[in-house]
């Protein structure tokens, strides 16, 4: 039970770290721009949706 207990603050550690990467990265892609050839392609998927 001692080392189970011992290691929780350690395993606590560890997930916060991965949570504060994980947000990071995440935030990191959000401020990127969409490529053009993306837009392009949306933009003609909403007007073949729009046609039928």
């Amino acid at each position: 039970m001692r080392v189970k207990m011992s290691k929780e603050p350690e395993r606590s550690n560890l997930r916060r770290q991965i949570d504060e990467n994980l947000k990071r990265a995440y935030e990191k892609e959000l401020e990127r721009d969409v490529p053009d050839r993306f837009r392009q392609l949306l933009e003609e998927l909403r007007q073949k949706e729009a046609t039928k």
